[in-house]
Formats: structure tokens, C-alpha cells, sequence
């Protein structure tokens, strides 16, 4: 009898990488991309548990919000309860991520945290004029140039700027606090000043629920013998990509390589905009 015992089968999702960013070598997580992954991963096993490994620095507030409401949505219908490990980094859109859990847990080296909202640009108004460059815009909306990076910044561009940001960064905290509640242990102009911690500070302001990694927690849970099964989102890679790219008919034939060019530069702008995202923490 104990040789025909199904050994329990945990199903587990990893989000890696930026949210909302598409990079050379996949696309950004973003709901489109992640959601039918999550209902083979909820729909899986009859294990009440599902298991699921973040290590993102951000990126997204929209996407990584839709990412969270559906994992809720998944885990309140098939009656789940959600696991949530952090590995390099579990912060900004990350940490909204890994809300989505009922326990999270992160290894020691851990980064978490950065609940808040972050804008950056340049301004090139002074370099232009010195090289004698004359900007010119029109627009129909007096305030359709907006934080245009190649005009003087104008405070009251500022101040609509961040109001914007104080209605996301509310909405993040909101989720926090809901998802959290009394495990909390910090005071709010600490926890989501924007500030990151190990994973040693974060248990204690009660941002993460202890430090352990996804199969001793499963091996707590549900015994010795359980089988962890990788669900994949299925995300295309660089060479996947490159044959996608769109197609110019002439005389029947295809001509791919129009594309080319423009999608090589759009990953290579991705790509550097993911790279600072994962320097902030370090990595």
C-alpha cells in the first residue's frame, strides 16, 4: 500500500526578472504574460498549497498589481494557500509580488522591502543650448510636454508629477498594510519610506513571515516526501523573439530583416533600463 501512496505535489511559479520590462533575453512579467502559468499552477495538484519564488526588483506598479490580484483571486477560488519564497531581491514591484502570499520567506542574503514609488530622467535643456540646438514643440494641451526632458523643469510639472506618485505609492501601501495587517511591526514612515533591508530586519518589521527556502518550508508543511513541480510561464527568448519580428512581403517572398534593426535597439534599451533597476540592490 505505501508503494502506491502519491507522493503530495506542490506546484511552484518563479517571477524573475523586471515587471512590466521586456529585456533580450525574455519578455517583462506582466500579466499576459504570467496568467495562464498561474491557472495551470492553481489548477495542478490537490495540495492546498501552491508555492511561488519571487526575485524581481520592480518595475511596473500596474502590472505587478494585476500579477497580485490575480494570484488572490486564484487562491481564494481553488482554496490555496500561497507560499511566497524571495531569493536575490524582493523589492519595489517585487515585494507587491510577494504580498500576494499568505507566508513569506526569504533566505538570509535577501533584499527586501523598497515600498515606494520612484521617476527618473535627465535634462538636456542646458547641453542643447549650448550646442546652439533650438527645441521646438506643439502641442494641442497646454500640458502635453510634460517633464519634457529637453525644456527648463517647471515646479508646477513637479508638484502634478508627484501628486501622481502619492496616489500609486497609497494604493502600494494600502496593499501592504492589508496583506500584512498586525504583522506589521514598524512605523510607517520607516516601512515604506522606500528604504530595502536584509531578510533579517525585514522579519523583524514584519515585512517577511521567517527565513527559510521553498523546499524545507514544503518538507515542513506537508512531509519529507513531497514533490515540488516547476510550473513554467513559457516566455519566448532572444532567437524566438528575432523570428517574430514583424514581416515585409514583397513578390511572396518575407523580408524579416526591415525589422531588425529596431528591435535589436528596443532590446538594448530594455536591457539597460532592466540592469539599473537591479543595481539599486546591489546586484
Amino acid at each position: 500500500m505505501r508503494f502506491f501512496k502519491r507522493r503530495p505535489v506542490v506546484p511552484v511559479v518563479r517571477f524573475s526578472g523586471p515587471i512590466g520590462l521586456a529585456t533580450p533575453l525574455r519578455p517583462g512579467l506582466t500579466i499576459g504574460s504570467v496568467a495562464s502559468g498561474l491557472e495551470r499552477a492553481f489548477n495542478l495538484s490537490k495540495v492546498p498549497s501552491v508555492a511561488v519564488i519571487v526575485n524581481s526588483p520592480g518595475g511596473s506598479p500596474v502590472q505587478s498589481n494585476l500579477i497580485f490580484k490575480r494570484i488572490r483571486q486564484l487562491a481564494e477560488e481553488k482554496k490555496k494557500r500561497v507560499y511566497v519564497f524571495c531569493e536575490d531581491v524582493a523589492a519595489s514591484g517585487g515585494y507587491y509580488l510577494a504580498v500576494a502570499g499568505d507566508e513569506i520567506y526569504a533566505d538570509p542574503s535577501s533584499i527586501i522591502g523598497s515600498i515606494g514609488v520612484i521617476s527618473a530622467t535627465f535634462g538636456f535643456d542646458k547641453a542643447i543650448a549650448k550646442l546652439g540646438i533650438e527645441r521646438r514643440v506643439y502641442t494641442a494641451g497646454e500640458a502635453k510636454a510634460l517633464l519634457d526632458p529637453f525644456q527648463p523643469e517647471k515646479p508646477e510639472d513637479v508638484a502634478r508629477l508627484k501628486a501622481i506618485q502619492k496616489d500609486v505609492h497609497d494604493v502600494f501601501i494600502g496593499v501592504v498594510k492589508d496583506r500584512r495587517a498586525a504583522r506589521l511591526k514598524g512605523h510607517d514612515s520607516e516601512l515604506f519610506s522606500g528604504a530595502f533591508w536584509s531578510a533579517a530586519k525585514a522579519f523583524e518589521l514584519g515585512l517577511i513571515d521567517g527565513i527559510s527556502d521553498v523546499r524545507t518550508k514544503m518538507c515542513e508543511v506537508h512531509g519529507a516526501d513531497v514533490q515540488l513541480k516547476a510550473v513554467p510561464f513559457g516566455s519566448a527568448g532572444l532567437l524566438s523573439r528575432f523570428f517574430r519580428l514583424p514581416r515585409l512581403t514583397a513578390a511572396g517572398s518575407e523580408l524579416r530583416a526591415a525589422g531588425a534593426p529596431l528591435a535589436l535597439a528596443d532590446d538594448l534599451l530594455s536591457a539597460i533600463e532592466a540592469r539599473a533597476l537591479w543595481s539599486r540592490y546591489g546586484l
